[in-house]
């Protein structure tokens, strides 16, 4: 009996793979509160990238796992979410879209000696800045989508002055402004005044007020907000009768928000990919598809994509280095000049762990129908003394 049961458990163990020759993904990333509208995105698409790699036979040779626990968007549960994913042998690390929100659990990993990703974070500190030296963000920085949207609306739409009218709720928002404030006057254009307001005021009537005061409307008006204020915004905009053309940046891509502002036209903002299905690479809307295959429905926004990318370039960097080490695989990610990915090349380096240039296409929403009207890579990259202000 006793050398039956010795051949039982030799037989189980030689038909069960060791977690040992797995590799393994940690995703500390909000399953419930309201970053879960950024996240869940972000880690589906993830999770896509994983399977196709392990299809194709997997990374070193060996499958790639990965184990989730929920940071309840809540910062503290975000540490607990980051240790608890470290003690189930999590090899990297993915977090929340949020810097705010992710930084505690990437700080683990940091502590730990593995890499971070966060999933769509466009805050500078989420990265060398804010974590350390094994931390990265796969998505483009805030502020390269405000100076996308200065260089863009003065080159394609001959704009010459423009409003800032800054949500000064969360990081992200100031970002977008910060790039607008950079590039706007840089390109030649005139910033002829600048307002601030709050995602849940009921009203900007005074803010509105200071914008019709002015000798002339503004050819634009740079609106850093997310929904729901900036619909809000939108829509009391409109509603006075103000044409400007209104720019934003990728936090507002998707058409679920424009029942709030029927009909609306000339509102413009840049994306990392199209949604739909007028991208102009093939690869944008082949991941769209899969994206519907594996979860059911397209994309919502262009914040599901960062979450492909990061596992793309991250398992890159683990091939080359040989290793899923957190020094080796920063090593390697820092050397990426240029690299491909399905949404375009990707660049880091040892002082910045973002992207501060990214050609990124042009979203216009005229008679509320989203489409892409170009594309745009600004001219320069975002200083890094610019994205630390």
């Amino acid at each position: 009996m006793k050398s039956t049961l010795i051949a039982s458990s030799l037989m189980l163990a030689l038909a069960t793979p060791a977690i040992a020759d797995d590799i393994t993904v940690g995703f500390a990333i909000a399953k419930s509160g309201w970053m879960e509208a950024y996240d869940s995105p972000a880690t589906a698409a993830a999770k896509i990238r994983i399977d196709e790699i392990n299809a194709n036979g997997g990374l070193l040779g060996q499958q790639i796992k990965w184990v989730e626990v929920d940071t309840k968007t809540d910062r503290a549960q975000s540490a607990k979410a980051g240790l608890q994913v470290l003690d189930e042998g999590a090899d990297m690390m993915v977090v929340s879209c949020d810097y705010d929100f992710g930084a505690p659990a990437a700080l683990a990993a940091e502590a730990a000696g593995k890499n971070s990703f966060f999933l769509c974070a466009e805050d500078v500190k989420a990265g060398i800045q804010g974590v350390g030296p094994n931390s990265f963000s796969g998505s483009v920085l805030a502020a390269v989508q405000g100076a996308t949207m200065a260089e863009w609306s003065q080159a394609a739409r001959d704009a010459r002055t423009g409003y800032v009218l800054l949500d000064s709720t969360i990081e992200y928002n100031k970002g977008i402004c910060t790039g607008f404030d950079w590039m706007f006057p840089k390109a030649g254009g005139e910033i002829v005044g600048r307002d601030t307001f709050k995602n849940n005021d009921a009203s900007i009537a005074s803010q509105i007020s200071r914008i019709k005061a002015l000798e002339q409307e503004p050819d634009v008006i740079m609106l850093c907000s997310y929904i729901p204020g900036a619909a809000a915004a939108v829509r009391q905009l409109r509603a006075a009768g103000i044409n400007s053309l209104i720019l934003n940046g990728s936090a507002v891509d998707g058409s679920y928000w424009l029942d709030a502002v029927p009909g609306l036209s000339g509102f413009v903002l840049p994306v990392q990919g199209s949604i739909y299905g007028d991208d102009p690479r093939a690869d944008v809307e082949g991941f769209n598809r899969a994206y519907e295959a594996a979860t059911g429905a397209r994309p919502s926004s262009q914040y599901a994509y960062p979450g492909y990318i990061l596992i793309d370039l991250w398992a890159k960097a683990v091939e080359r280095a040989g290793s899923v080490q957190g020094p080796a695989v920063t090593a390697e990610l820092e050397k990426m000049q240029g690299e491909e990915t399905a949404f375009g090349p990707r660049s880091f380096s040892a002082t910045l762990h973002h992207q501060n240039s990214a050609k990124m296409q042009i979203i216009e929403i005229s008679d509320a129908k989203p489409g892409v009207v170009g594309d745009w890579t600004i001219s320069e990259p975002v200083p890094l003394d610019v994205l630390l202000k």
